[in-house]
């Protein structure tokens, strides 16, 4: 998927003894979006931002070791140790001496010949690395200007994680104008190496330059216009993050000591065998226990109590990427992590007083975001007519950040149609759902509207799920509530050649808080990587009974 960006000038950073002034270039092909204010805590911003770079970067994919020559050396041998056994007289095996030194001494030469090639091409890596970093990570962050904050959003170059950096205007001793929106911001490779100059005796300032979008006049630089063939795989997993945002999820509180301890543990320790997983051990009124595997060391968070209703234990994967957050500890208050379950996305936030730093990691690292799961699907999926998605999506992008009973009362529309409105939206890359206020923000990832049709689906579950529908392969038994207000569905789907056994719970926000199919997919992954398109053919039935 091809994204057109034109940015007039490049984002720069100019330090002085006593000030350090960001300028951020935005895309001047989007609506015009600015914002210009002074730091009170560069500190913070500075460990932030390089933590944001540092999931920028990311990319924890296993590697294999190029093993081409040795495997052609060995072909080579292989074929001489051949002909040696197959001489028969000492004459013969001379003359065989003779030509592989013949041919030790040509392959000296050549490989004195190429090495100023391979030099040359080992500086002119380095040089697009260290100076035209767009062409080694094209991925420039999103930036998006609030009534209440600035937030920076990025994903990681093996698009496992996901990283946001939030500053409030409390956070600001200057403000300058402003203009609401989203834009992407030319983010180059010298900037990190700048970030790390902010001191506290300087004055910090951050500015999303509104030059960029001035009408361009004789004698002024002109855009310069960047193509990005983004992979649907990118894009797709930005929206699935969006939709599991807004999925409940269990929520443990840990003091900034307990992630030391953890980030601690983990650099002393290799392991060199399976498990490689964390197991959350929660009970309401305890410390919380963090269990270590394979060694099942146990680490436990004596300032960090559950809170919690029920006990209960949660195991996630790719723990080694909350290293992202070891430059953040120092300057933070407390650690918030939402788990929404076994093998699933796991949300730190931290908080930083003014400021709030969001990683996202996807259900382990090879997992990414893209392929971990069709959040979406387990989602608030009411349907709702295009006129009132709409509506609401007017009604958001007015106060630019809204929570559901805001925009239901306000709209005077039951809240089950806001969600699925917002789902919809969020779905669509139009807004999304900031965990740490509660709220839903505008957020328009793209200038364009994005291909949901070409983007929506990793799978052709959903596909799959509308035809058994339409088809009149499914049956709803029951649809009963539960005393906790939550839509507990029973039902039969005909597949192929066999009657399935389906339930689903649905809490009173929409979502699929637990379901069970008899079938192949659902035994294998659970709800790890969404619903099956049986769970989801009850559910839709369900949805078309009940209207």
């Amino acid at each position: 998927m091809q994204f057109d960006y034109a940015y007039r000038g490049h984002t720069a950073v100019n330090n002085s003894p006593t000030a350090s002034d960001l300028s951020f270039v935005p895309d001047a092909t989007r609506p015009p979006t600015h914002f210009e204010g002074t730091l009170r805590a560069g500190i913070e911003f500075r460990e932030a931002i390089s933590a944001l770079h540092d999931v920028v970067i990311s990319d924890l994919r296993y590697t294999p070791k190029d093993r081409a020559a040795y495997k052609k050396w060995l072909e080579e041998q292989e074929e001489r140790d051949l002909l040696r056994a197959m001489s028969q007289s000492a004459a013969v095996r001379r003359e065989i001496e003779a030509i592989e030194r013949q041919l030790d001494d040509v392959s000296r030469r050549i490989r004195g010949k190429m090495q100023p090639f391979w030099q040359a091409q080992r500086r002119y890596f380095d040089y697009i690395y260290t100076r035209d970093y767009t062409a080694w990570l094209i991925l420039d962050p999103v930036i998006t200007v609030h009534p209440d904050q600035v937030f920076f959003e990025c994903f990681s170059k093996d698009e496992s994680t996901y990283g946001c950096l939030a500053a409030r205007y409390e956070e600001f001793d200057q403000i300058g104008d402003r203009a609401c929106g989203t834009t992407n911001i030319d983010y180059s490779a010298q900037l990190y190496d700048e970030f790390q100059k902010i001191r506290t005796y300087k004055t910090t300032k951050l500015k999303v330059d509104p030059g960029g979008f001035e009408v361009a006049t004789t004698g002024e630089e002109t855009l310069r216009e960047v193509k990005i063939d983004l992979p649907d795989s990118w894009v797709r997993g930005f929206l699935q993050v969006s939709s599991a945002m807004s999925l409940p999820a269990t929520t443990v509180e840990l003091h900034p000591l307990d992630v030391y301890n953890f980030c601690v543990f983990l650099r002393r320790n290799r392991e060199t065998r399976g498990p490689r997983s964390m197991r959350y051990c929660l009970t309401p009124g305890e410390p919380v226990k963090v269990v270590f595997e394979p060694w099942n060391h146990v680490i436990e968070c004596p300032r960090s109590i559950y809170q919690g209703p029920e006990a209960t234990e949660i195991r996630v994967w790719g723990r080694r990427r909350i290293h992202i957050l070891e430059r953040l500890i120092p300057v933070t208050r407390k650690f918030t992590v939402h788990l929404l379950g076994k093998g699933m996305p796991s949300f730190y936030v931290a908080d930083m007083g003014s400021m709030v730093f969001t990683l996202g990691l996807s259900g382990w690292t090879a997992n990414d975001w893209s392929t971990a799961g069709n959040f979406d699907l387990m989602a608030p999926r009411a349907e709702v007519d295009e006129g009132t998605k709409r509506r609401v999506f007017e009604g958001l992008k007015e106060t630019w950040l809204a929570t559901p009973d805001e925009l239901a009362t306000r709209l005077d529309l039951e809240r089950s149609t806001v969600l699925g409105a917002l789902g919809a939206w969020t779905q669509a890359g139009r807004a999304i759902y900031d965990l740490h206020a509660g709220v839903y923000r505008a957020r328009e990832l793209s200038r364009d509207p994005l291909p949901m049709s070409q983007l929506r689906f990793a799978s052709e579950r959903e596909a799959e799920a509308t035809d058994l529908v339409d088809r009149g392969k499914v049956r709803v038994r029951s649809q009963r509530l539960d005393g906790e207000g939550q839509l507990n569905l029973a039902g039969t789907v005909r597949a192929e050649s066999r009657t399935l056994d389906v339930s689903a719970r649905i809490d009173e926000d929409e979502r699929l808080r637990a379901a069970e199919c008899g079938c192949r997919w659902h035994f294998q992954n659970k709800l790890r990587r969404g619903p099956c398109a049986h769970i989801l053919a009850l559910r839709m039935a369900a949805s078309r009974a009940r209207r």
